[in-house]
C-alpha cells in the first residue's frame, strides 16, 4: 500500500526552482543595482544556486562598454557582498555580466535590446526566459513597460516566460497605485508581475508564518484571548541622506508604513492559509489589510503621531535637523516620525491594539515584532505585591535575526522572588551561517516563478486605499496632529508614548 503524503510538506520539498534566464536590470548605473541587486547575484552564484546559464543585461543610459560595466561591479560587489568575493567565482560570474546603453525612451535602444537577448539565447542558453527589474525612478515605469511591448518583450515564445520585477515605491496614493496597475496589466499579467518589498525577503519575516503554524505551543494563544497588544518598530540611525527629493513628497507614512509595515503586521495578524501557495498567502493577507479599521477624520489626531527629527546627535556626532537638510524645505512639513494605533476588526484580533512606529534619526537601527500577551493572574503572588511582567514574544527582522520569549522565573536563593528571564534565539548561532540577503531570496523566488513574498495587485491598492484616509484627515482643516519634533538620538515625540500612555502601555525599549 503507497504511503500517503502530506501535500504541504510535499510542496515544501519540491519547490520550484530557478531556471535559466536573461536578467535585464534598468538602472544599472543606480545605488540599488551597485549595492543590492549584482552582489546579491554574486552571492547566489557563490553559495551554489544560481543557474548555469544565466545572463546579466544593465540597461541604462550612460555610454560604457561590457568591461567597463563589469570592473565598476566587481568594485561594488567587493564592497557590499555578505561574504568576501573569490576571484575564481567572480571571474565566472563576471562573464554572464553585459552592458546595454539606451535612453529609457528610446523606441530604438529596445529593439536592439530584443536582438541582443535572442542571441544571448543562442550562446548562454538562457532558453527565451526573461526577467526584467525595474531598478529605475518610478517616474520611468511606465516608460519603460510601454517600450518593453512595442518591442515584444513582454511576450514570451511557447515555452519561455517573460516577468518583471517593480520596486517600490508603488504609486503614492491608490489613484497612482491603480493608474500604474493598468499601465502594467497592459503589457504584463498578474501572474507575470513581482512588486517587491524587500522586508519580506528577510529570514525572520518569513519565519513568522513557521513560528505562527509550525508551533502548537502558540496558534491556540494567537488571539484577543491571550495577546494584550502587538508592537511593531522600525527605527534607523540614518537622517533622509541623499533622499530628500522624494522623501519631501512621501514621508514615513508613504516611504515605510504603506509597505514594509502593513506587510509585516500582516504575518502576524492572517488567519492560517489553505496551503503554501502564493496566492493562498496573499489572499489571507489581503484581508487582514481590508479589516483594518478606517479613520475617521476626527480620530486621527489621537490614533497617529507625526514627528520632524530636530538638531541633536546620534552615537556622538552631530545630527542637523531635517528642515536644515540638503534640498529640504527649511518650512518643511514633511513626518520623518510615525506612529499608528491600528484596530483589526475580526474575530480573532477584536480589540486587540497594534501599535506602529516608524523614525529616522533614532538611537539604533532595529526592526522588530512584539507580541505582549496578557499578565498572569496574580492570585498565587499577591500575597507579597509582586508585580508579575507580561510574556513578550521578540521577533527581531534586523539587524540581529532572531527570536526571543520572555517569561517569569524564580531567583535563586531562600526567598521567593520572581524575575524575568529570556529565552533567545539567534540564527547565525543556531544554524552556524549567515542569512542570505533579502535580495537573494527574492531574486531566486523571481527566477522560479514563486511569487509568495511579492504583494498582489489588491494588496498594494487596499494597503493604499488605508493609507489614503490617514492622509486625507491630515489634510483636512483641523484634523491633522500638529507636526512634534523630536531630537536626533531619541527614540520620538513625547506624543508618541502619550499614544501608549493613554492605554496604560509603553513602548519596548529596544
Amino acid at each position: 500500500m503507497k504511503e500517503k503524503t502530506n501535500p504541504l510538506r510535499e510542496g515544501l520539498a519540491n519547490k520550484a526552482m530557478p531556471q535559466p534566464c536573461a536578467v535585464v536590470i534598468f538602472g544599472a548605473t543606480g545605488d540599488l543595482t551597485h549595492r543590492k541587486l549584482v552582489p546579491a547575484l554574486y552571492n547566489i552564484a557563490a553559495d551554489g544556486e544560481l543557474p548555469p546559464a544565466v545572463a546579466v543585461i544593465g540597461f541604462a543610459r550612460r555610454p560604457k562598454t561590457d568591461d567597463e560595466f563589469r570592473k565598476e561591479m566587481e568594485e561594488a560587489t567587493r564592497k557590499f557582498s555578505r561574504q568576501t568575493v573569490r576571484d575564481e567565482i567572480w571571474n565566472g560570474f563576471a562573464q554572464a555580466l553585459y552592458y546595454h546603453q539606451s535612453e529609457f525612451g528610446d523606441e530604438a535602444g529596445y529593439k536592439k535590446l530584443a536582438e541582443r537577448l535572442d542571441k544571448l539565447d543562442e550562446e548562454s542558453g538562457t532558453r527565451g526566459n526573461r526577467l526584467f527589474y525595474f531598478a529605475a525612478s518610478p517616474d520611468q515605469f511606465e516608460t519603460i513597460i510601454e517600450n518593453l511591448q512595442k518591442a515584444g518583450l513582454n511576450k514570451a515564445r511557447e515555452g519561455s516566460w517573460a516577468r518583471v520585477i517593480l520596486e517600490k515605491p508603488f504609486g503614492n496614493d491608490l489613484a497612482s497605485a491603480r493608474h500604474l496597475n493598468k499601465v502594467v496589466q497592459k503589457s504584463f499579467a498578474e501572474n507575470q508581475t513581482y512588486r517587491i518589498d524587500h522586508f519580506l525577503g528577510k529570514e525572520t519575516a518569513q519565519n513568522i508564518l513557521v513560528l505562527r503554524f509550525a508551533n502548537a505551543i502558540f496558534e491556540p494563544l494567537w488571539n484577543g484571548d491571550h495577546i494584550d497588544h502587538v508592537q511593531i518598530t522600525a527605527a534607523e540611525t540614518l537622517g533622509v541622506e541623499n533622499r530628500a527629493g522624494y522623501y519631501e513628497g512621501a514621508g514615513a507614512l508613504r516611504d515605510m508604513v504603506q509597505n514594509h509595515m502593513l506587510q509585516l503586521l500582516c504575518l502576524v495578524a492572517m488567519e492560517p492559509p489553505t496551503d503554501l501557495g502564493a496566492d493562498s498567502i496573499r489572499d489571507e493577507k489581503v484581508k487582514v489589510v481590508r479589516s483594518l479599521r478606517r479613520f475617521q477624520l476626527d480620530e486621527v489626531g489621537g490614533d497617529v503621531v507625526r514627528g520632524q527629527y530636530a538638531e541633536g546627535a546620534i552615537a556622538g556626532e552631530p545630527a542637523v535637523a531635517y528642515n536644515a537638510e540638503k534640498n529640504v524645505d527649511p518650512k518643511s512639513q514633511t513626518e520623518t516620525y510615525v506612529a499608528l494605533r491600528l484596530l483589526i476588526d475580526n474575530w480573532r484580533w477584536a480589540d486587540v491594539p497594534f501599535y506602529v512606529r516608524v523614525g529616522k534619526r533614532l538611537p539604533k537601527s532595529s526592526t522588530e515584532i512584539s507580541v505582549h500577551f496578557k499578565k498572569a493572574p496574580q492570585v498565587l503572588f499577591n500575597r507579597d505585591s509582586q508585580a508579575l511582567d507580561q510574556n513578550v514574544l521578540v521577533i527581531r527582522i534586523q539587524p540581529d535575526e532572531g527570536i526571543s520569549l520572555r517569561m517569569q522565573a524564580k531567583v535563586p536563593g531562600t526567598s521567593f522572588r520572581i524575575e524575568s528571564v529570556k529565552m533567545d534565539f539567534h540564527y547565525g548561532t543556531s544554524f552556524g551561517q549567515a542569512s542570505p540577503e533579502a535580495y537573494e531570496r527574492l531574486l531566486l523566488d523571481a527566477m522560479s516563478g514563486d511569487a509568495t513574498l511579492f504583494a498582489r495587485r489588491d494588496e498594494v491598492e487596499q494597503a493604499w486605499a488605508f493609507i489614503d484616509t490617514v492622509e486625507e484627515a491630515w489634510a483636512a482643516k483641523g484634523n491633522a496632529p500638529k507636526l512634534a519634533t523630536y531630537p536626533a538620538g531619541s527614540w520620538g515625540p513625547e506624543t508618541a508614548d502619550e499614544l501608549l500612555a493613554r492605554d496604560g502601555r509603553t513602548w519596548r525599549r529596544l
